[in-house]
């Protein structure tokens, strides 16, 4: 006898999975959440992956590998890489759309830091990510957008840092929206690196 067709693809699980974990932290979220999300049954959700932490660790796997991915989308929206680096900034700050998840995407984060398999995870999708930000700012500064003399790797890591840290910032004094935060903090690093000519005018 053929096994039964799926009901719901990995992918659709994992979209799934995304949107209830940005509901439920770590100690909330149970199979039921997330079979629920996508219209299955726990039970099918325990034949697929194994358990929750299978689910969660298949899920981990997809995103550390999906950087490349990401990046080229937000590059086909826009010619310049300057502009994509901006997008990937604001892509990060959706994460704060309410305080309360952002709470949840920082618990997700402690378990990610302190759970071996996560983490092994978890820094390579940190590292992919930096290599994209790397890319993008080398073709800025190829582009013209950016200045001749400064060092991608850097820069990138610099990039890195102040998203993260703006976002950090934001949930603790939660002043207008988390992308104006971010994109404040980035414009603050990447202004002063910008050549002249490729400057956005300050607004009167």
């Amino acid at each position: 006898m053929s096994p039964r067709p799926k009901k719901a693809t990995d992918d659709q699980v994992f979209e799934g999975a995304v949107r209830v974990m940005v509901r439920r932290g770590p100690t909330e979220l149970t199979l039921a959440d997330i079979a629920t999300e996508v219209g299955l049954t726990a039970g099918a959700l325990v034949q697929r992956f194994g358990s929750k932490r299978g689910l969660l660790l298949a899920l981990m796997e997809r995103f550390a590998g999906s950087s490349g991915a990401m990046f080229a989308s937000l590059r086909a929206t826009d010619p310049s890489p300057l502009a994509a680096i901006y997008a990937y900034a604001h892509c990060m700050a959706r994460m704060g759309e309410t305080p309360d998840a952002l709470a949840h995407h920082l618990g997700w984060l402690q378990q990610d830091l302190t759970d071996p398999d996560f983490r092994r995870l978890t820094v390579m999708q940190a590292l992919a990510t930096r290599r994209e930000l790397q890319r993008l700012v080398a073709e800025a500064v190829k582009a013209g957008e950016l200045q001749q003399t400064i060092a991608p790797a850097r820069v990138a890591r610099a990039i890195e840092v102040t998203v993260g840290g703006s976002l950090m910032a934001w949930a603790v004094h939660q002043k207008g929206t988390a992308k104006s935060w971010v994109h404040h903090d980035l414009d603050a690093v990447l202004r002063p690196l910008m050549r002249k000519s490729r400057r956005p005018r300050a607004k009167r």
